[in-house]
């Protein structure tokens, strides 16, 4: 099976939920989250957690990346958008779709790199 490398920017809480889960799955959204986007390079990742998540109370004013294969097949269902410049690129997994999503994660959810805002 061939597999894909996500990456996806997580605050303090969400880091919890997956570490919960035994970082074998992303938990699932919040009423008002319609979409889980993850992310398709490292850069953009880090550039999220980096300059939004430690600025937001609710992320804990900490920005976390995390790194995830999955399979490629299934990922062919989700068009990449393009959501700014080049390196904006996302997958938008509808939130009634994400425990199907999670099935198809190969090994474990990694967290590669952590940033702290000031307010920490």
């Amino acid at each position: 099976m061939k597999t894909i490398t996500l990456y996806r920017p997580v605050g303090e809480t969400e880091l919890k939920l997956i570490e919960g889960s035994g970082f074998a799955a992303f938990p699932p959204r919040l009423q008002w989250q319609p979409i889980f986007y993850p992310v398709l390079n490292k850069q953009y990742a880090e550039q999220i957690a980096q300059d939004w998540n430690t600025k937001d109370e609710f992320s804990g004013y900490a920005g976390h990346v995390l790194e995830f294969d999955v399979d490629q097949v299934f990922l062919d269902r989700y068009p990449v958008q393009n959501v700014g410049g080049e390196i904006h690129n996302e997958l938008w997994v509808p939130a009634e779709e994400l425990s199907l999503f999670n099935e198809h994660i190969v090994g474990k959810i990694r967290k590669i790199k952590s940033f702290y805002g000031e307010h920490r």
